[in-house]
């Protein structure tokens, strides 16, 4: 399990348009890397419009806003634009990276366990390190509480 402190994984995955994307893109800036299970459900719907709407506050902080999900390219795509989504979202279908993460994790629902995404937010500080760990997200609030945290 990663912890505060580590160097983030590297990655290089497809955004929403379709164009890959590496962490070390955003060496020198803050990273919100959030992990959500699926487009286009109210929770995740909720985290992502809860992002956006405080969209200014983090680039006054020098942060950006990354999503991701095993979602494809194309659901990313449409979710994106219903929602006016200011960020990119990053397709993670083999879901390499959501493991190197360590979100990816059994779940359970009515009894019936499944693999999924435990919804999950890292701040990644200018150098490529965890400054944060947010694990089992309740989205209620979520998004103020990380944008206190960025320095």
């Amino acid at each position: 399990m990663l912890a505060v402190g580590d160097k983030a994984p590297d990655f290089k995955l497809k955004n929403d348009e379709g164009k890959e994307i590496s962490l070390k893109d955003f060496r020198g800036k803050n990273v919100v890397l959030y992990f959500y299970p699926k487009d286009d459900t109210p929770g995740c719907t909720k985290e992502a419009c809860d992002f956006r709407d405080q969209q200014k506050d983090f680039s006054k902080k020098n942060a950006v806003v990354l999503g991701m999900s095993g979602d494809a390219v194309e659901s990313h795509a449409k979710f994106r634009k219903k929602y006016g989504l200011p960020f990119q979202l990053l397709a993670d279908p083999e879901k390499k990276v959501l493991e190197a993460y360590g979100v990816w994790k059994e779940k359970s629902m009515y009894g019936r366990k499944y693999m999924g995404v435990e919804r999950t937010t890292l701040v990644i500080d200018p150098q490529g390190k965890i400054a944060k760990i947010y694990p089992k997200v309740s989205v209620t609030g979520h998004v103020d509480e990380v944008l206190g945290s960025i320095q």
